[in-house]
């Protein structure tokens, strides 16, 4: 199949287009190569993929309607997934304008792209901010997510509702999403894990907010790439509708669901820590600190959806997950 992506060069986009390639696809990739962080890394995932005859790359922006129009064109796609965004929930109330270009202006030339090229499904990526300080846990699609405690939530939360505004207008068949605090190799390096595991290694102190009483729910990225691939073969219809009307989302004036990914195995920020230590065997100097403004004191997925859908849920240990990163960092770091 012909899969034109998003965000090829982030942390996500990556590993997706990575896998699809693996698999035999094609893959054409837009990305605007910003620099919310290191550069060089983006151009060293850049680089990896290029060593697929299948992918091709396109650096514009989200907001450059005829770059997307442009690239589409080339593309030819049967399915589009939307990864790339304003990242990052505390630079949000820094720069809000960059969600508002990239997360909303952005995610509506892709959903004019979609109804254009008249794809077979479009898959959005969301997030589990949405949620906001939800009191029930674990956190189902079904919850109210009307609360965003941040900028960036609110952006992503709006782009689902205009997702299946367009979905129900023009008969887009739609996935959206929700991550919850995906890590692995080539992560982020403004995320935990990319910070501890280098400040460990440093031997300077890592910040710890909330005084380590926060829980997430982590999501380890070949657990996502697998959720995303098998989500993709189960376009919205009422076909696929699952009968418990308690964890179904598939819309009844669209074909349109919503899906979180994510194991439904909360972890402690404390316990987080000390699995990054045995991982390094080394210890952190750990910084305690409040919670900061748009944290959330937890994140817990119910996976059940998700299950329903594809049969399947991500399992993968925070060991293995950390163990595999750390892995990875020891190698690429004197790359970066």
């Amino acid at each position: 199949m012909k899969y034109f992506i998003t965000g090829t060069a982030g942390f996500i986009g990556f590993h997706l287009a990575r896998r699809l390639l693996e698999d035999g696809h094609e893959v054409t990739g837009f990305d605007g190569m910003t620099h919310y962080y290191n550069i060089k890394l983006k151009h060293m995932r850049n680089a990896a993929l290029a060593q697929f005859p299948a992918f091709r790359a396109v650096t514009a922006m989200l907001e450059d309607s005829q770059a997307l129009e442009d690239a589409a064109g080339i593309a030819e796609p049967d399915v589009i997934v939307h990864l790339a965004a304003q990242a990052g929930v505390r630079y949000s109330l820094e720069n809000p304008r960059a969600y508002l270009n990239s997360n909303l202006e952005g995610s509506w030339n892709i959903l004019e792209i979609a109804k254009r090229f008249n794809v077979s499904h479009l898959m959005l990526a969301s997030t589990s901010s949405v949620y906001g300080a939800n009191p029930t846990v674990p956190f189902r699609e079904t919850d109210r997510a009307d609360e965003p405690l941040t900028f960036y939530a609110a952006t992503k939360k709006s782009m689902e509702l205009m997702a299946h505004s367009y979905s129900h207008l023009y008969k887009i068949p739609t996935t959206a999403f929700r991550f919850f605090t995906v890590y692995g190799p080539w992560g982020r390096p403004d995320m935990a894990l990319f910070k501890f595991v280098k400040n460990i290694l440093e031997d300077e102190p890592i910040e710890i907010y909330g005084e380590g009483k926060m829980s997430r729910d982590f999501t380890y990225i070949d657990d996502l790439v697998e959720s995303i691939i098998r989500l993709s073969q189960v376009v919205p219809a009422e076909a696929n509708r699952v009968p418990d009307h308690n964890v179904e989302t598939l819309s009844l004036e669209a074909p349109f669901r919503v899906v979180n990914i994510g194991g439904g195995q909360p972890v402690s920020l404390l316990d987080f820590v000390d699995t990054v230590e045995m991982a390094l065997k080394r210890k952190a100097k750990r910084l305690m600190l409040p919670m900061q403004k748009g944290d959330v004191p937890r994140t817990f997925a119910s996976p059940d959806l998700l299950f329903a859908l594809t049969g399947y849920k991500p399992e993968t240990g925070l060991n293995v997950g950390v163990k595999a990163f750390a892995q990875w960092y020891l190698q690429a770091r004197h790359e970066l």
